[in-house]
Formats: C-alpha cells, sequence, structure tokens
C-alpha cells in the first residue's frame, strides 16, 4: 500500500497527479511530498517528492513547468539539477554508516525530472530520468529494488529520527548485559517513525491542526521536528513555539536546533523561530507578554495575577485582561504560524489570544496529553477554544480529507513508558485497587480504547466488573525483549525519610558504577512542591556523601534546565512534566496516597510514574506508604490488568465532589472542624466531658450524617 505525506511542495498539483499515478500502479512504499530539505555546502536544496519502495528503490521526483524544445541548452539544466539533488541526497545518507557498503552507498538514489509533455527523445546526457506523470510506470519499471535490510536504517536517516530521538554514544558501556547496553539497544530500536507520527511530524495544513497522544507517544519531538521544518521551509515565516512547563525550553531548544543545522547546515534564526514560555519571566519574555507589547497593554507578572486572580487562575485572569483590551483594536497579527505544547495546561483565552495574533489561514498546531490529569481528560470543545463568531459558528473546525495534510491526528502508541508502568500509573491514579474504592475514572468509556486497552472480560458499563489490559500494538515489542517486569516497577518503603535517602544514594551509586548509566540518565521526582527544596537538598547530601553531584532543577540550577551532564536531577512534580528519563526514582510516593484533594494527589503520582523510558521506583515511609505498597502488590497479582466494577455518572459525580480540589477558606475551615472533633473525642475519652454533655439533636444529626456516608 502507498502511503502519502504531505509537506509543503510548490509544485503541489504535479505532485498530487504523481501521488495518483502511483496509486493506480498499486506500489508499495512511502510518497514523501516536500520533504526531506537538504542542506549542501553551498545552499538549502528542496524536494518536490522523494519515492522510498523496496521495489523500486530510492527515486526523487524533480518537477519542471516547461518541457525543453530539441537542442534546447535548458537540458544541461535538467542535467545539472539532478545532479544537485544526486549529490546531496547520496552525502546526507552516506553519513549513515548503517547505509553504506564499504565506499559506496548500499542504496543508490535516483532521480527522476517529471515534464508536462515531451517532445522528442531527450538528448543523451548520461542517465538522464526523464518521464511525464503518464509514462511513470515504464521509467519505474527500470529501477533497481534495494535489499530489505536497508529499509529500517533507510528510513530512520530520511525521517531525521537520530535528531528526533538524540541518541547517546554511551561509549563507556562495557557490559552486554547492563542498564546502559540495555538503553543502547533501546535507543537504536527507536528506527521509525510510526504512521501517525510520520504525519504528525510533517504534514501542516493551511488551516489549525490538532495533536492528541498519551504521555511518551512523541508529542514534544514531534512538535520540535515541525517547528524547525516549518522554518527551513519557510525562513521569512515569524514562528512561535510555546508551552506551559518552564522547563521544557531547554528540551525544546536543543531539539530544534539540532534539526533545523541537519536541514539547513545551520542554526535556527531564533529571531524568527521564537521558542518562548506561554507566559514568560522576567528574563525571557513568553508569548503573553509578546502580544501585551504590541498591542501597547501593560504587561502583567506573577504576583500581580496571583494577588487579584488567586495562583489557580493567574494566568487565565491576565489573558482575560488581555483579551478584553485588545477586542475592538485592528491590530495587525504577529505570527505565520504557532505552535502550542502541552494545550491541556493552557486556558482557553490564551488560544484566543494566539486565534487572534495568528495570521490567516491560521497554521496554529497545538498539541495535548489525553491523560496528563486523569480527571481533566476532556480538553474544551473548538468554539470554547477559540470562540465563535456572531452567528455561533465555530472559527475553528477540524477534518481529514482524503489527500490533504490530516488536521487532526492522535498517536496511540507509547514509546516512552513500559505497559507495566503505565498499567501501574493508571492504577494507581485512578485507585484501582484502593481499599477504600476508586478516587476517580473516566465518564467517556471509549476513551480507555482510545488510550491503548482493550476488555479482557465483562462489560464497561456502569455497575457491571470489567478486566482491561494494555493492547499489544500500544507498545514497542523491544520492552519485553530487554525488560522484565519484576525489575521495570520497583516499590519500596523505609522507616524514615532519612532512610529513604540514603537507600536511594546507595541505588544510584550502583546506577554509575555497575549499571552503566549515566547520571543525567537519572530523574528523582519529590511530589510535593511545597517540601521539595528541603528534602530536595536531604537527597543532594546523601547523594554528596557516595562521591556524587546533583541538582535540584530550578533552584539550584537555570529554571529553563533540567538535565545537565554529569549531575543527578532532583525535581518537584511540576517542573518533572514535560521531560522524561531512563531511571525515575519517585520519593516520598506516602504523600499520594491518601487526605483531602485526592484527585490531585493521584494524579501527581499518575505523572510522576508516566515520567520514566525504562524503570520506575516508588519509595516512601511510613504507615501509608505500606498501604500503597499494597496496592502495588495487587496490581502485580492482577498481572498488570485493571480489575473494577464501573460507577455510574451519578458515583463519578460524587468522587468527584470528595476528592475535589480546595480552596484556602475550605481547607482552613476542614482544619478547623478536624480540630474541634478531635478535642470532643479527647475530652470524652479524658473524662473531662460526658457524651450527654453533647444535646441529644446534635448527636442524631452526626450519626445521621455518618450513616449516610458509609452506606
Amino acid at each position: 500500500m502507498l502511503e502519502v505525506v504531505h509537506g509543503k511542495s510548490k509544485n503541489s498539483l504535479a505532485v498530487i497527479q504523481i501521488a495518483d499515478k502511483l496509486q493506480t500502479m498499486g506500489v508499495d512504499g512511502t510518497l514523501y511530498i516536500g520533504y526531506p530539505i537538504l542542506a549542501s555546502a553551498d545552499e538549502t536544496i528542496f524536494i518536490d517528492a522523494l519515492f522510498v519502495s523496496r521495489e523500486h528503490g530510492l527515486v526523487v521526483f524533480d518537477i519542471s513547468q516547461e518541457a525543453p524544445l530539441p537542442g534546447d541548452e535548458s537540458w544541461n539544466g535538467i542535467r545539472d539539477k539532478q545532479d544537485s539533488l544526486f549529490f546531496a541526497l547520496s552525502n546526507n545518507l552516506g553519513r549513515h554508516t548503517s547505509l553504506r557498503a564499504g565506499r559506496k552507498l548500499a542504496i543508490t538514489p535516483n532521480v527522476i525530472s517529471i515534464l508536462p509533455d515531451i517532445a522528442t527523445s531527450p538528448p543523451n546526457l548520461g542517465g538522464l530520468l526523464i518521464a511525464t506523470v503518464d509514462s511513470l510506470p515504464s521509467v519505474l519499471s527500470g529501477l533497481a529494488p534495494f535489499n530489505q535490510e536497508y529499509e529500517r536504517p533507510l528510513n530512520a536517516a530520511l525521517q531525521r529520527v537520530t535528531t528526533l530521538k538524540p541518541q547517546k554514544k554511551r561509549s563507556a558501556v562495557q557490559k552486554d548485559n547492563s542498564r546502559g547496553a540495555i538503553l543502547r539497544q533501546i535507543e537504536a530500536s527507536i528506527a521509525n517513525l510510526d504512521h501517525w507520527q510520520k504525519r504528525a511530524a510533517i504534514e501542516t495544513p493551511d488551516s489549525p491542526q490538532r495533536i492528541r497522544g498519551l504521555a511518551g507517544s512523541g508529542k514534544t519531538v514531534v512538535l520540535a521536528f515541525k517547528a524547525a521544518y516549518l522554518h527551513t521551509q519557510y525562513p521569512d515565516w515569524k514562528i512561535a513555539l510555546t508551552f506551559h512547563t518552564q522547563s521544557l525550553y531547554q528540551q525544546l531548544t536543543e531539539l530544534v536546533r539540532r534539526f533545523t543545522y541537519e536541514h539547513a547546515n545551520d542554526e535556527p534564526d531564533f529571531e524568527m523561530l521564537q521558542i518562548m514560555h506561554a507566559w514568560g519571566s522576567a528574563s525571557k519574555p513568553g508569548v503573553y507578554a509578546k502580544i501585551a507589547e504590541h498591542t501597547n497593554c501593560t504587561v502583567r507578572d506573577f504576583l500581580y495575577a496571583k494577588s487579584k486572580y488567586g495562583t489557580k487562575e493567574a494566568f487565565h485572569g491576565v489573558c482575560v485582561e488581555l483579551l478584553n483590551a485588545t477586542k475592538d483594536d485592528d491590530i495587525e497579527p504577529i505570527w505565520d504560524a504557532v505552535l502550542i505544547d502541552e494545550a491541556q495546561d493552557l486556558t482557553s483565552p490564551f488560544f484566543r489570544l494566539i486565534y487572534r495574533f495568528t495570521k490567516s489561514p491560521k497554521r496554529i498546531i497545538w498539541v495535548y496529553d489525553e491523560l496528563q490529569n486523569l480527571g481533566d481528560h476532556i480538553m474544551p470543545d473548538l468554539g470554547e477554544l477559540f470562540g465563535r463568531d456572531a452567528d455561533g459558528t465555530e472559527l475553528v473546525t477540524l477534518e481529514n480529507r482524503l489527500g490533504e495534510p490530516t488536521q487532526d491526528i492522535v498517536l496511540p502508541v507509547c514509546y516512552r513508558n513500559t505497559h507495566w508502568a503505565l498499567t501501574l500509573a493508571h492504577a494507581l491514579g485512578f485507585g484501582i485497587y484502593r481499599d477504600e474504592g476508586i478516587v476517580q475514572l473516566f465518564d467517556e468509556r471509549s476513551l480507555w480504547d482510545n488510550i491503548g486497552y482493550r476488555i479482557v472480560s465483562g462489560e464497561l458499563l456502569p455497575g457491571k466488573e470489567v478486566v482491561l489490559e494494555r493492547k499489544p500494538d500500544s507498545y514497542p515489542k523491544y520492552f519485553l525483549e530487554l525488560l522484565n517486569e519484576e525489575d521495570a516497577v520497583i516499590c519500596k518503603g523505609f522507616e524514615s525519610k532519612q532512610e529513604q535517602a540514603q537507600h536511594v544514594a546507595t541505588e544510584i551509586s550502583r546506577n554509575l558504577k555497575e549499571d552503566e548509566l549515566e547520571p543525567d540518565d537519572i530523574l528523582i521526582i519529590l511530589p510535593n512542591p511545597l517540601t521539595a527544596k528541603s528534602e530536595g537538598m536531604l537527597v543532594s547530601t546523601a547523594l554528596a556523601q557516595k562521591g556524587i553531584t546533583s541538582h535540584i532543577a530550578g533552584v539550584t540550577t537555570s529554571r529553563d534546565e533540567m538535565f545537565s551532564a554529569g549531575s543527578v536531577a532532583i525535581s518537584n512534580i511540576y517542573r518533572a512534566k514535560g521531560n522524561e528519563a531512563p531511571m525515575v526514582y519517585v520519593l516520598n510516593c506516602q504523600d499520594c496516597f491518601g487526605g483531602n484533594e485526592l484527585i490531585k494527589l493521584r494524579n501527581t503520582l499518575f505523572t510522576a510514574i508516566t515520567r520514566s523510558r525504562a524503570w520506575v521506583r516508588l519509595y516512601g515511609w511510613g504507615h501509608e506508604m505500606k498501604s500503597l505498597q499494597e496496592e502495588v502488590d495487587q496490581v502485580r497479582k492482577s498481572s498488570y490488568r485493571l480489575r473494577f466494577r464501573v460507577p455510574s455518572p451519578d458515583e463519578l459525580d460524587r468522587l468527584r465532589m470528595i476528592h475535589r480540589d480546595l480552596s484556602s477558606k475550605e481547607k482552613g475551615r476542614i482544619q478547623a472542624a478536624k480540630k474541634q472533633l478531635g478535642e470532643i473525642v479527647e475530652s470524652i475519652e479524658s473524662g473531662q466531658m460526658m457524651l450527654e454533655d453533647i444535646p441529644p439533636e446534635l448527636r442524631e444529626a452526626l450519626l445521621k450524617v455518618l450513616n449516610t456516608q458509609q452506606s
């Protein structure tokens, strides 16, 4: 079957005709339109279309608008263009040792010039391949196939996967079975973009585009790929790449820089491709600040927004202010394209600002995690997100049309997390095996299928028992080949946080000395952001005693930096979002077991576990950690399956109410009530107060409430 990937081409009509002809031929392979872009020593070379087929080899299509006449000098121009394309592609492929056969390329590129018609035979100019769209089948039939062994490395080279998923050399690895050796194999196994990633990275319609997927499905790297591709294709475009988590700045900048250099053999022009936080900081302006400055409005900082709107609504509030201040102004838009990561964490007024200040045809590409927060899995509808016109019609609509770039893309495969870790993350996040019952669950039953689960038994209907497991095609096979479930996930409790810190330091020392991991392969996550700094110092001290360098992200390093070569990263959960590491240690897991705002706490645990790329360690201390260990044991005993009774809609609403986030006033009221109840119980038990001292009507009311809650 032919797969067509629609990049940006200046000869789109002719390329579509080529695609139609290949479809009618029934060939297998991939046709890349307007891709790849090649860097030579002197220039950036744009390809009209590239065809990869095991049967017909590697073919570059170069489209000419006019057919030369007999004896016309422009035949030499066609030959020169073919030579230029041949050498540019050969030189790019020749950098990959997997595509060499001795001193030659294992796959020789073919270049075919597509002309509107051919009046006479072209002159003999040494291997010149000429065709019209109609004569293309006969020309292709004369081309040699390539060996199957080169198909994956060829696609990897063409798709720049080495840049998209940067690999370490891991030259220090000496043992065949160490964790470092396993990581090297995993990184080598990511040889190709899958079907969905390929479309998401290269296809950009002249309209908005949405990309959805689980954590670890490749959304962030795909977005960086797309930003660099558009920047290279259209260097005069003003492009913004924005995000929510400050520590993503380092990762996105490195990815964009690497990929742009591969395409254009040069650094990105960061004046034209602006990588900016959604809000920004005093040292680095963000998208919000750029818009405010562009419209001569006051740029509001966090302290102002927090005092006026509260911490949770701070960004929402300043975006509403700016939206209202600019709604009647006739101001020129700023950007030709805007790419948005972590859309699930950004507010609707921000999207409306983006729509307002992006030039037509509104090339706005946003990606979001289907389940970054388990209870808030549905993005607002398009009308709420971008707004509606005076007639109530949504300003943005999405439709996937055959033969055109895809507008709505889902990335269904999780490449980051093992299926063991992801199942455990969902089990703990939802409270599937919690003694007191489920904490939260999806409203939409179909979402289970979308995120890669299948029904083993039962039904996903209210009141019914069901058993779910990960689909075999929802994760890469190399996890099963290279890892095992006993080591992929380990949960351990301690008597104190000091004992926990010492154990972590001992384990990380072993990771570095025996397992052949590198310091920046390791991420330590502290779930409670309020105590993360002091708890992080405790762990950092224990590591230092073992001679291990570490840093607390955003505290002892720049707020834009997560990982640093030669140093182990320690992070609170908010800075860890959007980042990943092969080995993840989640400490103080007991903080997420129970208490008020349980949905938030369980979401925190889910997010922390899903930062792991191979191994995850869940550590904690105290009696609540023992209870959490029992939940983990239940997941193991269930063979990493989810077994539960499906709550009714009313039950789900009640769970959301019980475990909701609390305001400061609600927290104060609950603390005061706890204190008063505690004092009453203590007074009765000590004999200072009799039960009869409590008015009968108050005793009856309290018993009634307790009985109602228990039933």
